[in-house]
C-alpha cells in the first residue's frame, strides 16, 4: 500500500480516513479540497486545478481523498489501492450537518485559510442532487478496479474502523 486513492460523496469519511490512513502507514496524505479552494472560498481554475492534482498523483508515495474526478482515471492508474466509502445517505447528511455546526466560522484542516465552514445551499443542493449519479460511479469504477487494485468497499462506520483495526496490526 503506497499510493491510495479515497473516494466517496460528502460526508462519508474521506477527510477522516485518510488522516488515520496516513498516522498508520506514515504515507503523506493530499486533500482535494485544499487543491479545488483557494482562500475565501474562491473556486481554484480547472487547469491549475488539474496540474496540482496530477503533481500530486505523479509521487510515488500519497493518500490521495477527494473527488476531481477529471483526474480519476490517471490517479486511478497510479493507485494500488481503491478505497470506496459508500455510507448511507442519512448518516452522511448528518455528519455533514455536525461538522457545519461544529466548525462553522472556522477553516477546517482539510481546507485553505480563510474558507470558514458555512451553511451553503448549493452545497447541500448538491449533496440531494447527487445521492445516486455519484454513487452509482464510484461503484462502477470499484468494480472496473477490481482486477487490478485492492479495492476496500467500505459501507458502515464498522467496516472503517476494521479496516483500520486490521491495518494497526499490520503496521505495528
Amino acid at each position: 500500500m503506497k499510493r491510495v486513492m479515497i473516494i466517496g460523496q460528502p460526508g462519508s469519511g474521506k477527510s477522516t480516513l485518510a488522516r488515520a490512513l496516513g498516522e498508520i502507514t506514515g504515507l503523506p496524505v493530499v486533500h482535494v479540497d485544499l487543491i479545488h479552494w483557494m482562500p475565501g472560498w474562491e473556486e481554484r481554475p480547472k487547469p491549475e486545478k488539474i496540474e496540482m492534482a496530477l503533481a500530486e498523483e505523479a509521487k510515488p508515495e500519497w493518500i490521495f481523498e477527494g473527488g476531481l474526478s477529471a483526474t480519476w482515471d490517471n490517479r486511478l492508474a497510479r493507485a494500488d489501492t481503491l478505497i470506496v466509502l459508500d455510507m448511507p445517505f442519512l448518516l452522511r447528511v448528518w455528519r455533514v450537518f455536525k461538522r457545519t455546526i461544529r466548525d462553522y466560522g472556522r477553516s477546517r484542516a482539510d481546507l485553505p485559510e480563510d474558507c470558514p465552514e458555512q451553511f451553503d445551499p448549493e452545497f447541500w443542493a448538491w449533496i440531494w442532487n447527487t445521492r445516486n449519479t455519484a454513487r452509482a460511479r464510484i461503484r462502477a469504477m470499484a468494480t472496473a478496479a477490481l482486477e487490478t487494485k485492492d479495492v476496500y468497499h467500505l459501507r458502515s462506520p464498522a467496516d472503517v474502523r476494521g479496516f483500520l483495526h486490521e491495518l494497526e496490526t499490520v503496521y505495528a
